[in-house]
This record gives C-alpha cells, sequence and structure tokens, in this order.
C-alpha cells in the first residue's frame, strides 16, 4: 500500500526517538512492500523559533492532508517562562483539536524481561496488560481561562455528547479484550464527574449491556494502580486524570520511555506519541528510550494504515528486543550495557521478519 505520514519530531529528544521510530517504519514497510511518504514538518517550541507559531499552517495543512500524523515530543525550559507569550503546549492541544482527536489510547504492558525494572515489586507487576482511554479534546485543558496577578482560572465543561463517544470508545475496546470497564471520575464533588458517571452508566446499560461497569473516584484508582494493578482491563477517564494516572501507570512498565498512545477520532487518522516528554536534560545525548515511540509507530500501523500484520511483527520485534536485553539506561539490568537510542532500534530492526 501506499500512505502519507507526517512527521512532527518536536523538541528535546524528540528528533532523536522519531529517528528511532522511522528506522523501524522504513524496516517494516520494506520487508512487507509498502510505500511510505514521509513529510517532517516544524511542530512546537522548534516551530515558535523558526516562525513564532507552535502549530504553522503549513504543518496543520499537512496533518490533514496525512493518512498519520508521527510525533515526537514538545517543549522545554526555553519555552516555559511565565512570560512566554507562545507555548509549545498550545500547538499540540489545536493540533488534537483540529484533527477532532478526541480518543488517546495508552496501553500499559509490562513485559515479562521487564518485570524487575519497575519499582513496584515484580509479583505486583507481572502479567499486567490495560489500557486507559482518555478524552482529550474536552475538560479543563480546553475550558476558559484568565488569570491577572490576584487570581487565576481554568474552567471545566464536559457535554454529554462527549461522554458518550469517549465510553462507547473504550466499551467497543473492553469487547475485545476482557470485557470489564473501570470509569474514573470525582463525583463525590465535581459536577461534571456527576455527568461523567450518570451518561457513562446509560451508554453501558443500553448499548453495552455485555460489558461489567465499575466506578472509581480517581483517587482511589491512583492508588489501587500500584496495589493491584492487574485487576484493571480498560479504564475510561477525562482529559487531566488521564494525563496524571497514565504517567503513574508507566512506573509498573519500568519507565516512561516504553510508553505509546494513539489519539484517534471518527475517521482512520489518529495521532501517534509516546507519552513521555521532551527530556531536555538527556537531549542530545542519544541514550533516550525509543520503545515508546516504536510501539506507537505499530500503533499507528494497526488504527490508521490497518496493517494489523504488520503492527504485530513489529511489536513482536520490539518484545524480543528487549526479552534479548537491547536497552537503554532507564531500564538497562544491573551490570550490562546500556544501548544508545539509535542502537535499540537496530536491534528491533534485526529482530524483524525476514522480507515477506
Amino acid at each position: 500500500m501506499r500512505a502519507r505520514i507526517a512527521v512532527l519530531p518536536g523538541d528535546g529528544i524528540g528528533p532523536e526517538v522519531i529517528a528511532a521510530g522511522l528506522d523501524c517504519l522504513r524496516a517494516v514497510a520494506a520487508r512487507f512492500g509498502h510505500e511510505l511518504e514521509l513529510e517532517e514538518l516544524p511542530f512546537g517550541g522548534a516551530a515558535i523559533d523558526a516562525c513564532g507559531d507552535p502549530l504553522p499552517q503549513a504543518t496543520l495543512a499537512a496533518c490533514r492532508a496525512a493518512d498519520a500524523v508521527l510525533l515526537g515530543a514538545i517543549g522545554g525550559p526555553k519555552w516555559s517562562r511565565a512570560e512566554t507569550p507562545v507555548r509549545p503546549e498550545t500547538g499540540l492541544l489545536r493540533l488534537r483539536k483540529e484533527l477532532g482527536v478526541y480518543a488517546n489510547l495508552r496501553p500499559v504492558k509490562v513485559h515479562a524481561a521487564l518485570a524487575s525494572a519497575s519499582t513496584l515489586r515484580p509479583e505486583i507487576v507481572r502479567d499486567v496488560d490495560l489500557v486507559f482511554v482518555r478524552e482529550l479534546t474536552g475538560g479543563i485543558y480546553f475550558g476558559e481561562k484568565t488569570r491577572d496577578a490576584a487570581r487565576a482560572t481554568d474552567l471545566c465543561v464536559y457535554t454529554a455528547a462527549e461522554i458518550e463517544r469517549i465510553v462507547r470508545t473504550a466499551a467497543r475496546l473492553a469487547r475485545t479484550r476482557r470485557r470489564r470497564l473501570t470509569s474514573i471520575d470525582k463525583a463525590n464533588v465535581l459536577e461534571t464527574s456527576r455527568l461523567w458517571r450518570a451518561v457513562c452508566q446509560r451508554v453501558i446499560r443500553e448499548e453495552f449491556p455485555d460489558v461489567a461497569l465499575e466506578h472509581q473516584l480517581v483517587d482511589a484508582a491512583a492508588m489501587h494502580l500500584i496495589h493491584r494493578p492487574r485487576d484493571f482491563d480498560v479504564l475510561v477517564t477525562e482529559n487531566m486524570f488521564g494525563d496524571i494516572l497514565t504517567d503513574e501507570a508507566s512506573m509498573l512498565a519500568g519507565s516512561l520511555g516504553l510508553l505509546p498512545s494513539a489519539s484517534l477520532g471518527e475517521g482512520r487518522r489518529g495521532v501517534y506519541e509516546p507519552i513521555h516528554g521532551s527530556a531536555p536534560d538527556i537531549a542530545g545525548r542519544g541514550i533516550a528510550n525509543p520503545y515508546g515511540t516504536i510501539y506507537s509507530v505499530a500503533l499507528l500501523l494497526r488504527h490508521s494504515l490497518g496493517l494489523e500484520r504488520e503492527a504485530a511483527a513489529l511489536e513482536h520485534a520490539a518484545d524480543t528486543a528487549l526479552a534479548r536485553g537491547a536497552r537503554t539506561v532507564d531500564v538497562a539490568a544491573p551490570g550490562t550495557r546500556p544501548l544508545g537510542t539509535r542502537e535499540a532500534a537496530e536491534a528491533v530492526v534485526s529482530s524483524l521478519p525476514p522480507r515477506a
């Protein structure tokens, strides 16, 4: 097949992990006979420096014309000062809104070879396999904001329609797994969460009676993620709660650098990115973990290009490389030599099946 991918390396370690991810993407395309057009575009802080806008119109137009978007990371101290008029994060929020990618899938799976890399005991994290479905284009991040020297506000708004569509996405996913859905809210305090809970109950009762639904308050969910993570299957939550909880859940797997994400809407086009940030403290050193980006490439192959066999082959190759010890410094076993970013990607490529 032929496909067009918009590539947004971004800032910090973004260009490094994207280069590693593209090594794997090109290798998969070559092995399975696909033609991919890869267009690299400015985004985030790099785009602010180049043209004063974190999401230039040319970048947005290219993303709209692409079959999928592959994103590295954005931001850094250079663009985070209080007096900074434009921040990279505003470009990311605009991109999600403009492309209509309201459902953020964040799978968390603990690889058997990496159970000891977690800060939790191996028996706690062993066999953890869960997926967060985070609402991505509503809530407090997109609400009206005000600030002066004495007061600031951030308005959190959710509509029933926004809640319905994200719950449906999560329930459909649960049907393909263990048919268990946990909805996370703060309904004991927040009106948005009370609406969330009521709508969620109605959608599951009327449309997905075969899916077992459980409600958890966000603070309890944060505790249970650490205490009994194997009990979870699919978790659905609003924007800010999902942002925070998925960073916590990354520690189950051993490193923030291991986790991928897919941001999807009504069509097949999606935005794919590792969940980690730009990590400016290690940028340029070639030691960033590329596995979150590599697994994001696999999600891109599956969800936007419909290439399930290729996605599974890349995931298997990445799993194999990790099991063989091809790890960066954040998850390297004691006494072993950690690999650099591109070295780890090379190990994944060498674990791919021969040309189809």
